[in-house]
């Protein structure tokens, strides 16, 4: 790296890391979060409640996040369930305003954030784009499944450069990389696609400072594809290798290791949980 580059990254940003991590000699101790805080959105239910247990499992204390579905009892369960301290906040992910003074308050109410999961988003349920009256759904799901993943991005950006620390997970999805069938969801696609080269981009941005990464899971039972048929679910077993949804739980050991102290070494990368889809 030249002299220039390093100049304009230290006045940017920060110092470049130079120096290996410090690192428990066991490596289980590698993947406990105990003392840290996690910030995870859309956890009331599914694959975001889901990781918010693995992570309170692993000695974390938990923020979670949601809209219409309230967590005060699920962050209560938490509590009391794993001895962390556990609180629940109301957001629109789709404001960025809510989103600023929500992470600001989580900031004063646990003193730091260390992992955030941008997890958040909701399904395309439209079918062929050309069909589709108006803008309103394509907005829905762009402000909700991208814009609000950059306005999390934005407010803890800052938090994570103060603190010389942290990790940035994104929920994408293997619809980020191919094109699914038979259903057709150019607008989902399109902006998972564009979470996936978010976390590319702001991993580099961020380097100095903290580590950003991606997960994308592939057809997940969760009530986010209640509304499909049972037809079309069979087709995505048909063609799924392992010939099946997964259990969200299934997922939680990929963003257990991202928040974890084993994978330091791991920033940009985006790891597919798909039952082997995206591979044939």
């Amino acid at each position: 790296m030249s002299e220039e580059i390093k100049s304009y990254c230290n006045e940017e940003l920060g110092p470049l890391p130079t120096k290996t991590p410090e690192l428990p000699k066991n490596v289980m101790d590698m993947f406990s979060l105990k003392g840290k805080v996690a910030s995870v959105s859309g956890s009331s239910a599914g694959i975001g409640y889901a990781v918010a247990e693995a992570f309170a499992q692993a000695g974390a204390n938990i923020c979670l996040w949601y809209n219409s579905h309230p967590a005060d009892d699920k962050a209560e369960y938490l509590s009391k369930t794993y001895g962390i301290k556990s609180k629940a906040y109301k957001c629109n992910i789709s404001d960025p305003e809510d989103v600023e003074k929500v992470i600001k308050q989580q900031e004063e109410d646990f003193g730091t954030i260390d992992v955030f999961v941008a997890n958040a988003g909701v399904a395309w349920t439209e079918g062929p784009e050309i069909n589709v009256k108006g803008y309103d759904s394509w907005n829905n799901i762009i402000n909700t499944d991208l814009n609000g993943v950059y306005y999390c991005a934005h407010n803890i950006g800052p938090i994570f450069k103060k603190n010389g620390k942290g990790s940035f997970i994104i929920t994408s999805s293997m619809s980020g990389s191919i094109v699914n069938i038979p259903q057709l969801q150019a607008a989902y696609n399109a902006a998972k696609a564009a979470c996936t080269h978010l976390t590319k981009s702001l991993a580099v941005e961020w380097a100095p400072f903290a580590r950003v990464n991606s997960v994308s899971p592939g057809y997940i039972s969760t009530d986010i594809s209640e509304f499909v048929e049972k037809a079309m679910k069979a087709k995505w077993w048909q063609l799924t290798p392992l010939g099946r949804e997964a259990d969200p739980r299934e997922l939680v050991a990929t963003y257990l290791l991202l928040a974890s102290d084993a994978s330091t070494y791991t920033t940009g990368a985006n790891l597919a949980v798909d039952g082997g889809y995206t591979i044939v």
